[in-house]
């Protein structure tokens, strides 16, 4: 038997055939007409009645029976593909051509970070195609175009994805922060001035505030501009969780610059509750009013209660410790300055005490090093520490007020503060997506669309980097090491008919099959790779 394939334009005649003699003469049979198949049924068919003499070995996947050749890496792109869906991600993007290209993004931004460029080579080294069952090729200008897609659909891939993974459990409480990226370049469209966090001055920024849920996992992102502050980013959140996430009685835990006066009345309106912390300023009034007194502070939580709501007091002992050290270190530096002045002036008669001093007090107003002066004998510079002005600075050292409107029969004092610590939780994600791991920054977008898409597929890789954590976590392996670690896992090209090639995957062993039996995973143990063009737009155009 054999395969009789012919080809008249667009169109496909696959034959299932045998030869025989009658008569003394050979003739043709045909055993069925195989024209619907897809390639990859008709490759296998092929390479069976190729080989039809050595079939037992080749069903048994015997490596003697074919011409090995390292093949692509499968594991890091297998196990992504599976923590998307097991988290929800797959199904909440949807289906299509633009959906398969968002999951493509995510799995990159998790695997390889980087530009869309790299996303599209990825390609080259990594059977992701495969593991997500990509049906077309594409160019970094697809995945741009994609950018815009997600952007245009986040709202709706958001809300799906809190359903899908909330439904066995009420959420009531939501974390809230803020932060900012520095832009490389000056047109980004939503790129301004403003107060720059990364401690870049003279760029422009975005702000990103990012929604969480108790366990700390993305919920939403939303992007602003650079001169955005971050008390004008709440009111969208609020409004988010009230009438897309459906959410009925709500507190919200955010930073002590983030919930303020008009932030809580808008809270109260719609029966919301809060946590949040008091500023250093609003401290020094409950403790001019009388409600609160600086003996309360102690390493062990102290409750107060004024007008329904709620003041939790504790002084941190590691916190006032570091300050301390941090001013020492201050004065250290000053003293060091002084005694370089000095010597200078000593040795150069002409050299004038005043530009000496300029300097010197240029310094202590950079370090905000209020508590110490300068005064001049002759030409010579001495350091003058105003301790009453440090008594009064150091005394609330380490001591920090939380408080909400939740009663007290709705959440203890120790409940209270520890999910207002739980923010943590958030900014461990910005590190993560900032300057660590996934690398938001640098943007290599300008328009508003893509920007939104760009932040937004990060946070969705960072909700995969969160579960695969928690599944690796009993294993001696960082996150990123596990997946270097499953990465070194490729197939084997064991046949290769046409453009079709047939790969087995070896058995993993050692750290990949921990950290696969930690996932509950199993790798595949064959794949059929077809040929999609993906490619950059200048390979395209070579190939044209």
């Amino acid at each position: 038997m054999y395969m009789d394939i012919s080809k008249s334009g667009p169109y496909r005649r696959v034959l299932l055939r045998e030869s025989y003699r009658k008569d003394g003469k050979v003739k043709k049979r045909t055993i069925a007409n195989l024209s619907n198949c897809s390639d990859e049924d008709i490759a296998i068919l092929q390479l069976a009645l190729r080989n039809a003499e050595r079939l037992p070995e080749l069903l048994s996947g015997a490596p003697t029976t074919f011409e090995m050749s390292h093949g692509k890496s499968v594991g890091a792109v297998f196990v992504a593909a599976e923590v998307a869906r097991l988290t929800g991600v797959t199904q909440s993007l949807g289906s299509g051509r633009q959906a398969d290209l968002a999951l493509w993004q995510i799995i990159a931004r998790l695997i390889d970070q980087g530009s869309r460029l790299s996303a599209v080579r990825l390609h080259h080294t990594h059977a992701l195609a495969e593991a997500i069952a990509l049906k077309e090729g594409f160019c970094e200008d697809d995945l741009y175009k994609n950018l815009a897609w997600l952007a245009d659909h986040q709202a709706e891939i958001e809300d799906r994805l809190f359903k899908k993974r909330h439904t066995d459990q009420k959420v009531d409480l939501f974390l809230y922060d803020v932060t900012s990226s520095y832009l490389e370049g000056t047109h980004n469209e939503l790129g301004s001035y403003g107060y720059n966090r990364d401690g870049k001055k003279g760029k422009m920024q975005i702000v990103i505030g990012l929604l969480c849920d108790p366990k700390g996992d993305p919920v939403s992102v939303q992007v602003f501009s650079g001169n955005t502050s971050d008390v004008t980013t709440f009111s969208d959140q609020v409004k988010k969780v009230a009438n897309r996430f459906g959410c009925e009685r709500i507190t919200f835990v955010g930073d002590r610059g983030m919930i303020k006066s008009a932030q809580k009345e808008e809270l109260t309106e719609i029966s919301f509750n809060y946590i949040t912390a008091l500023t250093r300023k609003q401290i020094e009034t409950l403790e001019k009013n009388g409600i609160i007194q600086l003996g309360l502070f102690d390493e062990k939580l102290c409750e107060v209660e004024k007008d329904s709501l709620r003041y939790i007091l504790r002084r941190n002992p590691c916190r006032a410790d570091d300050i301390a050290e941090t001013r020492s270190s201050k004065e250290a530096a000053i003293k060091t300055l002084i005694q370089t002045k000095n010597t200078y002036l000593a040795d150069h008669p002409r050299a004038q005490v005043e530009a000496a001093l300029r300097e010197i007090k240029a310094k202590i107003q950079k370090l905000n090093a209020k508590w110490l002066a300068t005064e001049t004998e002759g030409r010579v510079i001495t350091l003058r520490v105003d301790t009453n002005l440090l008594t009064e600075i150091s005394r609330l050292d380490g001591c920090y007020v939380i408080t909400t409107d939740l009663p007290t029969k709705a959440i203890t004092a120790q409940k209270a503060h520890g999910y207002y610590k739980d923010l943590s939780k958030v900014e461990r994600a910005f590190r993560e997506s900032k300057t660590g791991h996934l690398e938001l920054r640098p943007i290599h977008v300008r328009k508003e669309k893509s920007t939104r898409g760009h932040v937004f597929v990060v946070m969705l890789a960072y909700l995969l980097r969160r579960e695969l954590e928690r599944a690796w976590d009993k294993i001696d392996v960082t996150m990123e090491e596990g997946l270097d670690s499953l990465a070194t896992l490729s197939s084997v090209d064991i046949g290769l008919v046409g453009e079709i090639k047939i790969e087995q995957i070896p058995k993993p062993n050692g750290l990949c099959q921990k950290l696969l039996e930690a996932l509950k995973f199993t790798i595949p143990t064959k794949i059929v790779r077809s040929k999609l063009n993906v490619s950059t737009k200048v390979k395209t155009r070579k190939q044209r």
